[in-house]
């Protein structure tokens, strides 16, 4: 594949590669570059320095700036990240999260700020809007000792001699 400004519509292709890369209704196994857009696309996994899913399905999302728009993957992990009416079961950011009525499994970043969005678990040194949790720091730590003493008990009942 060509490495500057590639264009994909209605494409099955296993790996591309280039610095603008623009992929619609598609599916596409890997995909590397520099600028990423992707709409209406699935894709496996997605590495880049900026990365804008609209209404796509990706697995694992790796970038420096990572948005997602009516989208679905499994894990992102970026320096900032942006979800808006997404869904993402692992959300994980070095500088700052942004979620939009989304629904995000486990975030964790310096900073997130949210408006009207459920998460399981959220760690970050601070955190703005409004967000629901599952687990706050307190929850955590019990449900951590309840499972690290059943863990424990559990080994010593199936120790083999």
């Amino acid at each position: 594949m060509p490495r500057e400004g590639t264009e994909l519509e209605r494409s099955d292709v296993e790996f591309i590669e280039g610095e603008f890369i623009t992929i619609k209704q598609s599916t596409v196994r890997s995909v590397e570059g520099g600028h990423v857009e992707l709409q209406q696309v699935g894709a496996f996994s997605i590495d880049g320095d900026k990365i804008e899913v609209t209404q796509g399905a990706a697995g694992i999302l790796k970038g420096k700036d990572v948005s997602l728009n009516q989208s679905i993957t499994a894990v992102a992990a970026a320096d900032n990240i942006s979800v808006n009416f997404s869904f993402s079961p692992v959300s994980i950011s070095r500088q700052e999260t942004t979620a939009n009525r989304s629904a995000v499994g486990m975030m964790a970043a310096r900073e997130i700020t949210c408006d009207n969005t459920s998460a399981f678990l959220v760690v970050a040194n601070r955190v703005e809007g409004n967000v629901t949790t599952l687990l706050d720091w307190r929850s955590s730590l019990a449900l951590g000792a309840i499972c690290g003493g059943l863990w424990g008990l559990f080994s010593l009942f199936f120790r083999r001699k």
